[in-house]
């Protein structure tokens, strides 16, 4: 059973299996509860999950997960069933994982130094990266940590890990410009992990090691950066009403307001039921259900609504 509490400004709530965002005096009180869903999801018979590093969900909300094993891309339903797996003996060592409007699926590979464009059923469309030749060139990325695509098909790699920069692409992966290098500074990075565009073609960057979300228009010029983050291992946009954030080092659950500002936050270090071991990445699917994937805990919990 989920015993654990959640604090936002000065308020404290235990409440039994559920974990609540509990508003405080100054804060607003619209943010629904949570409680986890149990036993999710269903592993089919003789497969185990290694890290998990990434999670998103489609428009039917059918659940990709990104894991460190064998089938290391794994689809379920949203009820936990398992659908179908792809990318058996093409990744290295996973990492990031979106789904564009179409439904295609994006992955990151940072064994490999890869970039892949699959379709929903696991056919590979489009390659980025020179196979384990990392580097800092148009063609080559070191350890690319996550990807972000726009509507019109351009795609932005957050490419982390050997280097400390985002680079642009159009949609047949052409490059189209850079930005970034290591630093404290605006627009320089400490390890940019995680990435993602909002409506108005924003780019968010979660700068980890600088426990930063930072702000760029399009085309890399700096707008904004927000500080309440935490350290963000991975983030998911809802609705450009609110970003939930994958707190790797404090292992929670951050929620932020648009103007990145905390509403609230749940979760503390452990292995229990709600607790989190290196939560990595984050996503929420049409009906408000959050999915918290955890490298270190090798497993997704699922919260849903109270």
């Amino acid at each position: 059973m989920l015993t654990k509490w959640l604090t936002l400004g000065a308020s404290l709530i235990l409440i039994g299996s559920a974990a609540v965002l509990a508003p405080s005096a100054d804060k607003p009180a619209a943010i629904p509860e949570y409680k986890l869903v149990p036993d999710w999801p269903k592993l089919p018979e003789g497969a185990k999950f290694g890290g998990i590093t990434a999670v998103a969900t489609d428009a039917a909300d059918n659940v990709y997960v990104f894991h460190r094993g064998k089938q290391p891309v794994m689809v379920f339903d949203r009820d936990g069933k398992f659908l179908r797996s792809f990318a058996d003996g093409t990744v290295k060592t996973a990492h990031g994982l979106r789904l564009d409007k179409d439904g295609n699926v994006w992955i990151t590979d940072i064994g490999h130094h890869l970039v892949t464009k699959f379709d929903a059923q696991g056919k590979p469309l489009l390659t980025v990266g020179k196979k384990d030749e990392p580097g800092e060139t148009k063609e080559q990325f070191n350890k690319p940590a996550d990807v972000a695509v726009a509507p019109n098909g351009d795609f932005y790699v957050a490419d982390g890990y050997g280097n400390s920069r985002v680079v642009k692409f159009a949609k047949d992966g052409k490059y189209l410009k850079e930005w970034g290098k290591k630093g404290t500074a605006e627009g320089e990075f400490n390890l940019p992990h995680a990435i993602l565009l909002d409506s108005k073609g924003r780019v968010y960057v979660g700068d980890r090691e600088n426990n930063r979300v930072q702000i760029f228009d399009a085309d890399g010029k700096f707008l904004s950066q927000w500080k309440d983050s935490g350290a963000p291992f991975g983030l998911f946009l809802v609705g450009d009403e609110k970003m939930m954030v994958a707190d790797g080092r404090g292992n929670r659950v951050n929620v932020l307001d648009i103007m990145g500002k905390e509403l609230g936050h749940w979760g503390e270090k452990g292995t229990g039921a709600g607790q989190f071991t290196l939560p990595h990445g984050i996503c929420v699917d049409a009906r408000g259900a959050v999915y918290v994937a955890e490298v270190t805990g090798m497993r997704v919990q699922k919260f849903v609504r109270k």
